[in-house]
């Protein structure tokens, strides 16, 4: 329930518990054991928020958060807390709350996308579980992609682009460092695990609009409802989708300080995935956002079983808490109920240590910021009952709020523009085509030789054929002649001979 910028959450024996709206953006904190009521908190925080305007954000684990879009009713459960509480039942105004549905997969829900280069080398990381050397290569490709204006925008990009530049390491290793073809590798393989468990699904084009959770419908804010229940699975995937959220939330917002409500609410559910298995590089970033995003007017409500699975840093600044029992059968339990209660400005009523550990289900101990901006002292209260249905919606009653929603085809269908695979493909035919021309070029002014040398042998046996007649002819003439010239030569002895003997004879007859 919402009034005079108070949000009415719960009521303890000295009346309701409000949280102030100026300082819901002050950040919070949800916990307690499985099955001691968080969920139903998480509801009516947020159909409280959707009454105020404000617009939330919050992953479904298990189906139930959906129920949220549709009227409750009253029932004797409700009845009993009414009484309680001193509120007349036929005051009550049950209804459901705009919503928006959003699955990964783009099964139970709007698509939801982002590129590799929005989601950042960093968060890419966690994501593939790299090392630090293999990390280091990653972002060097995300840099000579930026740098060659080849656009990361799906898996299939990341993977040739990986490819060439594994190709082309010489090249690289003088500007950017060195990289090695087995650290790439290491990488591409990481890639194939994540497409196999459906990764592949969250990258690609139209890229989600954060601006799309912003929104409000006939003056209540719009619940946005993420199906995690599959994506659950698939923890890294989960934690680093929201983590993203969460950084693209804060890079795009303006400032604008602080105001009588929120501009919007995220609640960051199973919390203690986002702190897991992460570098302190991207802790200390997350606590830097979380830090921050405030002045941008976002809350950050997280959602765990005990504050001991958020680190110090992020905690000492989630001012709003709701601590549902926990439960205490180790030593190491009872050291995390310990530390629980030391988070509360203490009651002198009474033991926040003990108290916590026999809070029946519905019941928290609760402490918001006051006035000032100080924790307020700890109270045990009940929970108040949420307006709209407990409990998860029907496939019919999904697919008709799927349908009908303002963003409808909005993203749906993927668009595969031209990006690094393409204009890497390009670019390598484009080298091919020009290697065939100058091989063939090459074979072709080696054919040019060959016909020369061939024409210049040819040449040179008929010019040897042509000396070799001409000598044969030169001889045969010279021959002939010089057979002729001794033919005459001898006629002519023969014949003078001939005649001085008739001469003599002629004179003897005398």
């Amino acid at each position: 329930m919402y009034k005079d910028s108070q949000l009415y959450v719960a009521h303890s024996a000295a009346g309701p518990i409000n949280l102030i709206g100026k300082m819901a953006n002050r950040h919070g904190l949800i916990a307690g054991a499985t099955g001691t009521g968080k969920t139903v908190t998480l509801q009516v925080l947020a159909e409280t928020f959707s009454e105020a305007g404000v617009p939330c954000f919050m992953a479904d684990m298990k189906g139930d958060l959906s129920g949220i879009s549709q009227t409750g009713k009253l029932s004797g459960f409700i009845e009993k807390r009414c009484a309680e509480f001193g509120i007349d039942p036929a005051t009550l105004e049950f209804k459901g709350c705009p919503v928006r549905l959003y699955d990964v997969y783009g099964k139970q829900g709007h698509p939801m996308r982002t590129t590799i280069k929005q989601m950042g080398s960093m968060l890419l990381s966690r994501l593939l579980d790299l090392n630090d050397t293999q990390s280091g290569v990653l972002s060097l490709t995300f840099r000579i992609a930026e740098d060659e204006q080849l656009p990361l925008i799906d898996m299939k990009d990341l993977r040739l682009m990986l490819d060439y530049v594994a190709k082309n390491s010489e090249r690289y290793s003088t500007t950017y460092g060195n990289v090695s073809t087995a650290t790439i590798g290491a990488i591409q393989r990481s890639l194939l695990t994540l497409a196999e468990q459906g990764g592949d699904k969250f990258f690609g084009e139209p890229a989600f609009d954060i601006y799309d959770l912003l929104q409000t419908e006939g003056g209540r804010g719009v619940m946005n409802i993420l199906a995690a229940d599959e994506l659950m699975l698939q923890p890294k995937l989960y934690s680093t989708f929201l983590m993203w959220l969460l950084t693209e939330i804060y890079d795009k917002m303006p400032e604008i300080g602080d105001m009588e409500l929120p501009k919007m609410v995220f609640f960051f559910d199973e919390a203690h995935m986002l702190f897991k298995d992460t570098s302190k590089a991207l802790t200390d970033k997350i606590e830097q956002i979380v830090r921050l995003i405030r002045s941008k007017g976002i809350g950050v409500y997280f959602i765990s079983q005990s504050p001991s699975d958020l680190p110090e840093t992020i905690l000492g600044q989630c001012g709003n808490r709701v601590q549902h029992a926990l439960r205490a059968f180790t030593p190491k339990d009872q050291a995390a109920v310990k530390a629980a209660a030391q988070t509360f400005r203490p009651n002198p009523a009474f033991s926040t240590e003990r108290e916590i550990l026999e809070l029946g289900t519905g019941e928290a101990l609760v402490s918001f910021l006051d006035e000032k901006g100080a924790p307020s002292i700890v109270e045990r209260a009940k929970i108040l009952f949420p307006m709209s249905q407990i409990g998860a919606i029907t496939d019919e009653q999904r697919s008709q709020i799927i349908a009908s929603s303002r963003i409808a085809g909005k993203y749906d269908e993927a668009i595969d523009r031209e990006s690094a695979f393409e204009k890497i493909l390009k670019q390598r035919e484009a080298e091919a085509e020009k290697a065939a021309e100058a091989k063939a070029e090459a074979e072709a002014e080696k054919e040019r030789e060959r016909e020369e040398k061939e024409q210049a042998k040819a040449a040179k046996k008929s010019s040897s054929m042509k000396k070799s007649i001409i000598g044969s002819i030169i001889g045969t003439a010279a021959t002939y002649f010089a057979k002729t010239l001794a033919q005459q030569m001898a006629k002519k002895i023969t014949g003078s001979t001939r005649t001085t003997k008739k001469k003599t004879t002629t004179r003897k007859k005398r």
